[in-house]
């Protein structure tokens, strides 16, 4: 899509604080970080939200998953702990809508979140 931010950074077109990419995924830092660490996981496939999804894309979600716990190694949160969470809509909090995963460490997170 020409006017999504997200496939903008996927083509090159933005260049983001890239800390992960494969075939299938984008991973770069928020530039609006809600904890020390916060990173951002997208598909390089524009999806629009999670009620946008068909039964063939399970195995794309999957690997958002699989990137979050390579990029938590990575960013060393891991083993201390960190929170992944998908926004949808906008009373879910999504702001740009391209499928994305939130990871965010380095500190305790609070529950109930917002």
């Amino acid at each position: 899509m020409s006017d999504c931010l997200f496939c903008k950074m996927v083509t090159g077109e933005i260049a983001p604080d890239v800390v992960y990419e494969d075939d299938d995924v984008l991973a770069f830092r928020d530039i609006n970080p809600q904890a020390p660490t916060h990173v951002l996981i997208v598909p390089k496939r524009h999806i629009s939200t999670l009620n946008d999804l068909e039964p063939d894309d399970a195995r794309l979600i999957g690997q958002l998953s699989l990137a979050a716990a390579r990029v938590a190694a990575q960013e060393g949160v891991a083993d201390a702990g960190y929170r992944t969470l998908i926004n949808t809509n906008r009373e879910g909090g999504q702001v740009v809508f391209h499928i994305h995963m939130h990871l965010m460490g380095g500190r305790r997170m609070g529950w109930p979140p917002g």
